[in-house]
């Protein structure tokens, strides 16, 4: 009778490598983010697209045939939407620095208006003239900021847009030669682990596939509740505003931060003698980042991913320490990949039966290309 096999449980040893093969990955994605960052806009694009070849799998085509006809109807679907949208992104592109200083204005007029009630309230502030000095200082770094920083911006936007025109290339052969890619490395393990690396695939693929659609599912969520908020409150472009948002929020502390200063701006701009329509979206901002971390962010990344909330804010702070802001948006699905292969080398090494089964093999193939040696 075989003894009962113990649950393995990752000791402090997996989980300090873990932590450091973490950091160390980060790392080396800031030096190729212009291929970090395609990579994981196609990895969104093959986990909402898999389903649909895996369909047209089960129903008799070919790898090659389901991926052909599912990539090639959705970039023709992404081609006609753009042709669609184009004329009317050349008129807002037209208009966009009317629409940028028009809003800034807005925002400086909230300000001004915010700074007035309190001098009102507060006679220190009123004796500091403290909208005068905040307007003056705005004024001045407002137009330094757009002499120095706003044609390094562009010229960056330029160089960054040829490198995401990889992401629909590497989608497409995601789709179609995955799965030679699976078979590929199965066939390089020993036998003995054969079992162990077809675990290991299919926890990094699940521990991937439920990250991003978590993401998703999350972005849709937001989109929602945020659209419904501003279309409540009157604001011009509720939808696409809310969906703006909800990207930006794919951002940690930065993202949301930026989200809800576009809202505050915006709905300044649309409501200049109203602040307490900007008072109303700041909160409502508020309110979706609170039901973000305690609702809505437990229900899909963090159920998915099945990380500790300590350990996943401590890897935050730690990923931007790392890698900046590319490090706070890879961060979450780096640690999980990792943490997977960090378990499952953990289960391989502390498996006395695996090891010696692999010893065994070993023996054999020996014996077996020595026989005719032997006198």
């Amino acid at each position: 009778m075989n003894p009962p096999v113990r649950e393995y449980r990752s000791g402090p040893i997996v989980w300090a490598g873990i932590i450091a093969s973490t950091c160390l990955v980060l790392f080396l994605f800031q030096k190729i983010l212009w291929l970090i960052v395609p990579f994981i806009l196609a990895l969104i694009i093959y986990y909402v697209l898999l389903p649909l070849k895996s369909r047209l799998v089960l129903g008799g085509m070919s790898h090659d045939t389901s991926a052909n006809i599912v990539a090639g109807s959705a970039f023709t679907w992404m081609l006609l939407v753009l042709m669609l949208a184009l004329p009317q992104l050349a008129v807002k592109t037209v208009s966009w620095h009317e629409s940028t200083v028009r809003y800034l204005e807005g925002g400086l007029n909230l300000l001004t208006t915010t700074l007035h009630q309190l001098e009102k309230q507060i006679s220190i502030l009123a004796q500091a003239r403290l909208t005068d000095e905040v307007t003056r200082r705005i004024t001045e770094h407002s137009g330094r900021f757009a002499q120095e920083y706003l044609p390094e911006l562009a010229l960056g936007v330029g160089a960054w847009a040829p490198s995401l025109l990889l992401a629909p290339f590497l989608a497409f052969f995601m789709l179609r030669d995955g799965w030679r890619f699976k078979k590929f490395l199965g066939r390089a393990v020993p036998n003995a682990f054969f079992e162990r690396t077809l675990y290991l695939l299919d926890q990094v693929d699940k521990t991937a596939r439920a990250y991003f659609l978590g993401l998703i599912e999350l972005t849709v969520l937001d989109t929602l509740c945020l659209a419904v908020g501003l279309w409540s409150l009157g604001v011009s472009g509720a939808f696409f505003l809310a969906l703006i948002t909800a990207i930006l929020a794919w951002i940690p502390f930065i993202g949301p931060i930026l989200g809800c200063l576009l809202v505050v701006l915006i709905t300044a701009t649309d409501f200049p003698n109203d602040p307490s329509m900007a008072y109303s979206a700041m909160v409502l901002c508020l309110v979706v980042r609170l039901l973000d971390d305690f609702v809505f962010m437990p229900m899909t990344i963090g159920k998915s991913l099945k990380m500790h909330p300590l350990l996943t804010v401590l890897m935050i702070f730690v990923g931007g320490s790392v890698a900046g802001v590319p490090g706070l948006m890879m961060v979450l699905p780096v640690l999980g990949i990792i943490m997977v292969l960090g378990e499952t080398v953990g289960m391989v090494v502390t498996d006395p039966r695996l090891r010696a089964r692999h010893t065994y093999a070993r023996t054999l193939r020996h014996n077996a290309v020595t026989t005719d040696l032997k006198i």
